[in-house]
């Protein structure tokens, strides 16, 4: 567990720890607190640039992750796309889209990042340069909303007895949404447990980073990653049973 530098952390892993068998870039998942429960966003930043065949495996290990420790039954995944139809987006998410659909996971198609928060999916899987954009965008907007909010209510007296009515509920927005609540980020795909925690973390949030890789710990995950891998291998097999 680090709060340090995420390429530092990313090249240390793989220099020391080293990739699972058969992973060729390993991806960071990071959890988003959406309206309708916890979403998984991968890759959030590990790899600039990937291959179709990468981001299926990421969604594998993203539904690894989703099952073992958000505890989420039999994840849905979608792909990250500037439209929900299938034939928009690049030529990555075009082949990526088309590898998913014709793989075993619970494949939803495309969605948007305006549909992040909603909760619409269980995993969301792209590559890395992408999914950073999408993260901070996210963390900035929600800051700056709850900050806005706060400006607003403090402006006046009205503003300011219905803060004081409205607070209970105000804090436990604000607890959903603070990504110290997730502790950090798991660096899926090498041999050993390894949580990306913020930079500006508080040590509320190490001690939840610390208990996420407890988690991990207890639900075997590295094992589980395993056989994820090996299901991705098998569905970019021509001659693999679907």
């Amino acid at each position: 567990v680090s709060a340090g530098s995420t390429g530092a952390m990313l090249a240390a892993s793989l220099l020391h720890i080293r990739r699972l068998p058969g992973v060729r870039r390993p991806a960071i998942a990071v959890t988003i607190p959406s309206r309708r429960g916890p979403t998984v966003l991968i890759d959030a930043g590990a790899n600039a640039d990937a291959r179709p065949e990468d981001l299926l495996q990421f969604a594998h290990m993203g539904v690894v992750f989703a099952e073992e420790i958000l505890e989420i039954d039999d994840p849905a995944v979608r792909l990250l796309s500037i439209g929900e139809e299938d034939e928009k987006g690049n030529q990555l998410t075009l082949d990526a889209g088309a590898l998913l659909r014709a793989s075993m996971l619970r494949f939803g198609g495309n969605t948007e990042s305006r549909s992040l928060l909603e909760g619409d999916s269980d995993v969301v899987v792209t590559d890395g340069f992408t999914g950073n954009i999408a993260l901070k965008a996210l963390e900035g907007t929600i800051r700056s909303l709850l900050e806005a909010l706060r400006e607003e209510l403090e402006s006046s007296v009205r503003g300011r007895v219905g803060g004081f009515l409205m607070r209970p509920s105000a804090r436990q927005v604000r607890r959903r949404l603070d990504p110290e609540t997730y502790g950090g980020a798991y660096l899926l795909g090498v041999r050993g447990l390894v949580v990306i925690a913020h930079g500006s973390s508080s040590r509320v949030a190490i001690a939840n980073a610390i208990r996420l890789a407890a988690r991990g710990v207890e639900h075997n995950i590295i094992e589980r990653l395993e056989a994820g891998v090996l299901a991705s291998a098998r569905s970019t097999t021509p001659t693999a049973e679907r």
